[in-house]
Parts: C-alpha cells; structure tokens; sequence
C-alpha cells in the first residue's frame, strides 16, 4: 500500500481497471485513497466510469485487475 496502511477507517483503490468483452475500458488503472473524516467526490463527464467505478466497489461488476479495500475488506475476496 501506499503511505496508509489498509485499516477500518480507510478506502483504498489500487489500479482498479475494469475492461469489457466489447472492447470498452471503462476504468483504467484508478487509484484513491480516502480517510476517515474526508468528504470525497468522484466526477467526470458523460462515460468517465463513474458508475462502473461504483459498482465494481460494492459488488456489481468484478474487476478486471486491480484492487481495493473497503473499511479493512479486500473487494475481491471479501464481498460479503
């Protein structure tokens, strides 16, 4: 990780890339840490995969590669 260790107050993305069978990337190698206390907002235009990015983070869509962490979880093999 990086300057923050993974922990309960924390969110984590690390190069989180989410590329689809037709071609589309959606979400190219994000990286985000975000810190107990902080207000954060994810904004982009039209098709910047905003949406994709929040789906992969609660479980909707599996990630292509990448990672993160989630209040302590690792999203790829603590869904739940």
């Amino acid at each position: 990780m990086d300057r923050c260790e993974v922990n309960q107050d924390t969110i984590i993305i690390r190069s989180l890339t989410k590329h689809f069978s037709n071609g589309v990337i959606a979400v190219d190698n994000l990286d985000v840490s975000m810190y107990k206390g902080q207000i954060f907002a994810l904004l982009g235009h039209n098709g910047a995969g905003k949406t994709t990015t929040v789906n992969m983070m609660i479980g909707m869509l599996k990630p292509t590669s990448g990672n993160a962490y989630l209040l302590g979880h690792d999203i790829t093999t603590n869904m739940s």
